[in-house]
């Protein structure tokens, strides 16, 4: 991969001695507007996403994940749950190019060389089958990077979001090979009792992580799990541990 150091996904160099960037305010820009855009202007991994063609900073937590963990390592067919704008994708491609690779969004997702997008909500009754047939076999990785639109209450918030990564999850069961593995945007270190349980059932490894690209003044995590167990390996494991 080009303009990514040694050791890791960070982004390629830094800041210039000018210091931070401030933004002025304007009329029709609102105060939270103006922290959002000075926080852009002053994004290490924005100006290097920029750099390197990618379509969002979310490029570089792939890279992170990746370096720490292995998950594109032999990789030849890729889901990726909750695509847009494609900068996981990209990466996927960049570091396999000959992997098949499949993305659906709710949102649309201008076309990237070599991935099969569509333009859908994972719950559609069809989603599944699409995903699959053009797969072409069970996939050994399964991306999810999606959230639920906040409304501003925090439990509501959280309920919704983790109703995501469950549908993701119990997707991820159907199209994984065993073996394969799992990635996905958690809130507050995943500790959902729940989700590490199910988690757990599925998978060898469950590990929560926050990497460097992630913002530390947010509540995301990512959870990764591999090592996907069969449908009866898991049986067995959940056998052996209810007797327990």
């Amino acid at each position: 991969m080009t303009n990514t150091p040694a050791g890791g996904g960070g982004p390629p160099g830094g800041r210039s001695r000018g210091g931070k960037v401030r933004v002025k305010t304007a009329k029709r820009r609102t105060t939270s507007s103006n922290r959002w855009l000075e926080r852009q202007l002053n994004d290490p991994y924005v100006a290097a996403a920029r750099a390197a063609g990618y379509r969002s900073r979310a490029a570089f937590k792939l890279k992170e994940l990746d370096a720490q963990f292995g998950l594109l390592a032999g990789v030849t067919r890729v889901v990726d749950l909750g695509a847009a704008p494609g900068g996981w994708c990209q990466v996927v491609k960049q570091e396999r190019p000959k992997a098949a690779v499949v993305g659906i969004d709710l949102l649309p997702v201008d076309p990237i060389p070599g991935v099969i997008l569509f333009e859908k909500d994972i719950l559609d009754d069809d989603a599944e089958a699409l995903i699959t047939q053009a797969l072409g076999g069970p996939a050994d990785l399964v991306m999810s990077d999606m959230a639920a639109n906040t409304v501003g209450h925090q439990a509501t918030d959280h309920l919704r979001t983790m109703g995501l990564i469950e549908a993701g999850l119990d997707m991820a069961t159907r199209l994984l090979r065993p073996g394969g593995n799992f990635v996905a945007k958690v809130l507050a270190g995943g500790g959902d009792g729940t989700l590490t349980a199910m988690l757990r059932k599925h998978f060898q490894s469950v590990k929560h992580v926050k990497p460097p690209a992630s913002r530390k003044g947010s509540s995301e995590w990512y959870v990764v799990a591999q090592g996907f167990k069969a449908p009866a390996v898991a049986e067995v494991a959940e056998a052996a541990a209810d007797a327990g």
